[in-house]
């Protein structure tokens, strides 16, 4: 039996009949459904729905796009991301604006239920471990998404992604950065890999947990003689901060609130010492300098240089709610906005 929220009709952003792509929550809204569409395609396999008792496909043609190709996990055969298309509108579609983007990549999040439960929290572990780089779920995005830009080039390719999913396409974003090529990229509730000190109430004790954790990151890396490696880590640091995606978070998902934390400690500890110990704790976590110093260099790919952030302050009545991608087509949201540029 399906629940509610997967059935569009019953839980999508219905009132979206004329798209403004120039309108943020129109953007946001549409990336989030085509996240859940990936979510739905795999719900849908593992119920074996098809044909008519499929739900999957509302979520993408509602929007006007069409599914291209599905990515497949070779290890348990489970749908983790989908390429969509948008249709050229014809005379019946309502475009306020010509900005959309001509195709999406969007990768789901953890399901846990049998079919898929199993290699997706083998991957949120591989995550933790700063290791999801050798998955072959990110390895299988990035070529498809190096695929379509070959044949379509950057500027109008979009990546989405929600929890999980988040974490591989902002792996295939830094990668494809590297290539020279920005894309638009939004990520719904991405897992930061860390102690959540965002969740202490005490803000002096928040505070001090903040600093004696960046003094221990900048310490540990003069301690493997990272700091000789800090010139061209920095380097590589700031061509990434010209890359800016967007960041969807929620102060109650202690999954994702550390990347509040991360970024407005890290513009504090820029006044301190200089700035140095700040710009090593932004570019190194505990976890990627003691793997390096056991000679396997490993790369914090949660941490980003520039971010657009934008906050959910609506109460949330428990976990499942602030970490749902539910919530980022909701039409009556209490957003905060904040632009974080790496300098």
């Amino acid at each position: 039996m399906a629940s509610d929220r997967e059935i569009f009709s019953l839980s999508g952003p219905l009132k979206l009949t004329v798209i403004d792509w120039t309108n943020a929550h129109h953007r946001r809204s549409i990336a989030a459904s085509l996240v859940q569409g990936v979510y739905i395609l795999e719900r849908d396999r593992q119920e074996n729905r098809q044909s008519a008792n499929a739900l999957a496909s509302p979520w993408w043609e509602f929007f006007n796009f069409q599914l291209v190709h599905v990515l497949v996990d070779p290890d348990d055969l489970s749908f983790f991301g989908s390429i969509y298309e948008l249709r050229l509108p014809h005379s019946s579609c309502n475009y306020l604006a010509q900005t959309p983007p001509r195709y999406v990549v969007a990768f789901r999040g953890t399901i846990t239920k049998p079919g898929s439960r199993s290699q997706d929290l083998k991957l949120d572990l591989q995550f933790m471990k700063n290791k999801l780089q050798h998955s072959s779920r990110f390895h299988l995005g990035l070529q498809a998404v190096q695929n379509i830009v070959s044949k379509a080039g950057g500027a109008n390719i979009w990546l989405a992604g929600h929890s999980l999913g988040s974490a591989i396409a902002l792996l295939v974003g830094r990668n494809m950065v590297k290539l020279g090529y920005h894309l638009e990229t939004y990520l719904f509730n991405p897992p930061f890999a860390s102690l959540p000190l965002e969740k202490i109430k005490n803000e002096k004790l928040k505070h001090g947990a903040r600093i004696a954790v960046s003094v221990i990151t900048a310490g540990l890396a003069a301690a493997v003689k990272l700091n000789s490696q800090m010139p061209h880590q920095d380097d590589e640091f700031r061509v990434l901060s010209a890359w800016i995606p967007y960041l969807f978070v929620n102060p109650s998902d202690p999954i994702c609130s550390e990347y509040i934390g991360y970024f407005t400690h890290r513009e504090k500890m820029m006044t301190i010492a200089g700035g140095k110990i700040g710009r090593i704790a932004a570019q190194n976590s505990i976890a990627s300098i003691i793997s390096t110093a056991r000679g396997n260099k490993s790369e914090a790919c949660h941490l980003l240089p520039s971010a657009y952030v934008t906050t959910n302050l609506c109460t949330c009545q428990d976990f499942k709610q602030a970490h749902g991608i539910h919530q980022w087509w909701s039409p009556d949201l209490h957003l905060e906005y904040k632009l974080h540029q790496y300098r």
